[in-house]
């Protein structure tokens, strides 16, 4: 786990050695305080979570990956004590059902904040001004695959995702193809890790999800590991600024494919990779249960 830039939180940190136990792995003094900062008001707090890349290892097939090991748990576990506790994504709400739908009370942001669940995906909930652009993103989706035969084409029904992870030679094409098409039907163009997303020109992203659900709250974390996780650190940001005793914790998430630079310079928590989520997570519950033992 490293450590970013900006100042640390204050506050009294639990005993070194149990938060390193429970983590698994050194926690740095700016983790310690912001662990101790949100350890003795944890219902006060949201925690909200991408998907791939964060509580995900990152892949070439995006529909073959999952949680990694511990993070269901992990999550499964936060969502008694906190405030909020969810998964905002690039994903449709019915793949992070497939993956993540079995934790009670969990809440799933879909499509940037296109569709969301409250129930574990039992039901979906989509922003109705998003509807009327379903047979134009299909008949893009269409499209994008006979241009770029090599490449990964998702048809998210509310977006399409042209992926060149695969095929990295592909981005000046994808860039003037994608660039074309949002100016021509009026679409929104959202960047990725070596992807571009095509969606309905909403005023929907990240940020206006974790606005919106922390608004009422002390405090709120997120996680992320990409460019579409930037508006969701302006919100915090936001927040802290209207209210100053708001507790806004950033925690950006490297990948084996690079790390994480624009959000990293945001952060006030780097960890390594998905895999250390979990610990983290952990040791915050053991500080939270030290506070109340204690």
């Amino acid at each position: 786990m490293t450590e970013t830039r900006r100042p640390a939180t204050h506050g009294t940190a639990p005993d070194d050695t149990t938060l390193t136990q429970t983590a698994g792995t050194a926690l740095t003094e700016t983790a310690r305080r912001a662990l101790a900062d949100t350890a003795g008001r944890l219902g006060e707090h949201g925690f909200f979570f991408d998907f791939d890349g964060t509580l995900s290892a990152l892949g070439d097939d995006p529909q073959a990956v999952g949680p990694v090991p511990g993070a269901v748990d992990a999550l499964a576990a936060l969502t008694g004590p906190a405030a909020l506790v969810a998964v905002v994504s690039a994903r449709p709400v019915g793949f992070l059902a497939g993956r993540l739908g079995g934790v009670p009370g969990l809440r799933l942001h879909g499509l940037y904040g296109l569709e969301h669940s409250d129930d574990g995906g039992a039901t979906v909930a989509t922003v109705p001004e998003a509807e009327p652009y379903l047979p134009l993103i299909a008949r893009i989706a269409h499209e994008a695959r006979l241009a770029f035969p090599t490449a990964l084409v998702e048809d998210k029904r509310l977006s399409c995702a042209v992926h060149f992870r695969t095929a990295p030679d592909l981005e000046p094409a994808v860039e003037q193809w994608t660039r074309r098409q949002a100016a021509e039907y009026g679409l929104k163009r959202q960047h990725g890790r070596r992807v571009v997303e095509l969606k309905p020109p909403l005023d929907t992203d990240k940020g206006a999800v974790v606005r919106a659900a922390a608004r009422d709250l002390g405090g709120a974390w997120y996680f992320g590991d990409d460019l579409g996780d930037l508006p969701a650190y302006a919100a915090l940001d936001d927040l802290a600024s209207r209210n100053p005793a708001f507790h806004a914790v950033r925690v950006a998430i490297d990948n084996a494919d690079g790390a994480v630079v624009s959000l990293g310079e945001r952060a006030d928590l780097r960890l390594a990779a998905p895999e250390q989520v979990p610990p983290l997570l952990r040791a915050l519950l053991a500080a939270h249960r030290e506070k109340l033992n204690g």
